[in-house]
């Protein structure tokens, strides 16, 4: 048997190991975590929605009237007129014929790889891709290509060597650890050239980019036709919780009979339904909080920059400081830590060896005074 007491043990020696905070209260700039009052920069609440009043309220209202559990499958007796309500407006929402409620980002992304490609067929992911699109391929028994990350001309040199069985093309939308953008146009032109699926996982740019907040798709001006498959999740821009996957009838349709990941879950409470639907309107109906989004990450690059630091190239509200080594970047997060400020440190396998960083996450729920406060912070430490 493998000896869990030394496999942690070598994980702390190389700085690897991770522990969990307890946060008591909702999502907010100011939480309160570990018992102490703290400045977070951590949330990927971008949008400040997880505690706006209108989407607990509609929240509360679900709860009241569909209780507090689906009690089954949506292929059972587990999909409610809330479920069926926010498909529709998700579906209208991102501009496609129908969407399908997935649990988890992380369900969506196995039930359609799974779905539409297996033993036979090829899956082909961009290297820094998220874990769950990782594991899609890499479970759904097609052969598992990775190409350079960002790179749609390495992309269609491999798609060209594929001349037989399906072909599966899955992306970010927004890098989740980077905060860059995932090049949609060139690698929705060479899907369409060498007839490939096209799936974008846009779990960080739903809600947050486009002139409407739709996403990188919309961002790119992009279309059901261009990319057939588009996962969101609603954790994140939304504020609440779960995932969904948007497309044309008979992609939709198909998932529902053949997603195994949706077939034998437990459809997500009715409540978080009614709460996502009201986090949707309110997308539209407050986009200065995108607005004011993009002056925070403007402020804080601009001060970062003058700090000499090192950030990515990122234009979201994920804003890595790359660091390089693991205890560096924990000492770093340490230090924060202890001046009432919370940024995660980032560390391998979630990043390359050698990449460690701080992950600063902006939301329109902050202001410019809590970024300035980052910002000090952070010229301190430096100096």
């Amino acid at each position: 048997m493998k000896d869990l007491r030394a496999e942690l043990a070598a994980r702390r020696q190389a700085g690897l190991y991770r522990r969990r905070r307890t946060v008591d209260g909702p999502q907010a700039p100011r939480m309160m975590i570990d018992g102490r009052e703290v400045l977070s920069f951590c949330s990927n609440d971008y949008l400040g929605l997880a505690n706006h009043p209108e989407v607990v309220a509609a929240f509360k209202r679900g709860a009241d009237t569909y209780g507090v559990g689906s009690g089954a499958a949506h292929l059972v007796n587990g999909h409610s007129r809330a479920h069926h309500a926010l498909e529709e407006e998700l579906a209208a929402f991102t501009g496609r014929a129908r969407a399908l409620l997935f649990s988890t980002g992380y369900m969506a992304n196995l039930g359609v790889a799974a779905a539409l490609v297996g033993r036979g067929d090829a899956v082909f992911e961009d290297r820094l891709n998220h874990a769950s699109l990782l594991d899609a391929g890499l479970l759904s028994g097609a052969r598992f290509i990775r190409y350079p990350h960002g790179d749609a001309a390495a992309l269609a040199g491999k798609l060209i060597e594929r001349e037989t069985g399906e072909k599966l093309v899955l992306t970010d939308g927004v890098f989740s650890m980077d905060g860059d953008v995932a090049p949609v146009t060139q690698l929705a032109a060479a899907c369409r050239r060498h007839d490939a699926w096209f799936m974008v996982d846009d779990a960080h740019g739903l809600g947050v980019l486009g002139a409407r907040g739709r996403g990188t798709l919309e961002a790119a001006g992009l279309g059901q036709d261009d990319a057939p498959i588009l996962m969101g999740t609603l954790g994140k821009g939304l504020g609440t919780a779960g995932a969904f996957v948007a497309g044309a009838e008979d992609l939709i349709e198909y998932l529902i009979q053949a997603a195994r990941t949706y077939i034998y879950t437990t459809a997500q409470p009715p409540a978080v339904a009614e709460a996502t639907r009201a986090a949707l309107k309110l997308v539209d109906a407050e986009p200065w909080r995108r607005d004011k989004l993009q002056d925070l990450v403007a402020r804080f690059r601009e001060g970062a920059t003058q700090l000499g630091l090192e950030l990515m190239d990122s234009p979201t509200p994920i804003q890595p400081i790359v660091v390089g080594d693991n205890e560096t970047a924990l000492a770093m997060s340490e230090a924060l830590w202890e001046q009432g400020i919370l940024v995660t440190a980032i560390r391998p396998p979630t990043v390359p060896a050698g990449t460690a960083r701080l992950r600063v996450t902006l939301s329109a729920a902050h202001e410019e005074g809590d970024v300035d406060l980052l910002l000090d912070a952070l010229e301190r430490m430096s100096r």
